[in-house]
């Protein structure tokens, strides 16, 4: 399972070297339903925008409005 989170323009972290901020979106990939949520929270605390369940992401709009794309956390 996915979840994939995208961030407002003052969200910036840096998590396993990677950097995410508003031009990408972070994969995390998980095993449990509510997984995905939780690690959202332990890594990015409450900085971030949205986070979408893999079925309800539009990948459509990734290249529109995400330059750097998708990147995975874990």
């Amino acid at each position: 399972m996915k979840t994939y989170v995208t961030f407002g323009q003052d969200h910036i972290h840096r998590v396993n070297g990677k950097i995410f901020d508003k031009d990408c979106v972070a994969v995390i990939t998980h095993n449990k339903v509510n997984e995905g949520r939780e690690k959202a929270f332990e890594l990015f605390g409450p900085k971030f925008c949205f986070e979408y369940p893999e079925e309800h992401f539009n990948f459509d709009d990734v290249d529109m409005y995400y330059p750097r794309g998708l990147i995975d956390v874990n």
